[in-house]
């Protein structure tokens, strides 16, 4: 499970968020690449833009349930 307190300072403020768990894998910039992106020279990813639709939403929990390493949160800061 993701932790709060461990997310990467590059995450866009809200609800999503990438803790430093993250193994770079590409599947959440796969699955919603409007909202995840990649630190190229950390290798990991973040969110640089929270959901705003419950489309968008929808994308980003389906990258957080892929996540094999469980490092994507939802219960950030709102």
């Amino acid at each position: 499970m993701a932790d709060k307190d461990d997310k990467w300072d590059e995450n866009t403020a809200g609800k999503f968020y990438v803790d430093q768990q993250c193994i770079d894998c590409d599947l959440c910039r796969e699955t919603a690449p409007d909202f995840f992106t990649r630190n190229d020279d950390g290798g990991y990813s973040f969110v640089h833009k929270q959901p705003s639709t419950e489309e968008e939403i929808a994308l980003c929990q389906e990258a957080l349930e892929g996540c094999p390493v469980e490092a994507i949160g939802d219960d950030g800061d709102e």
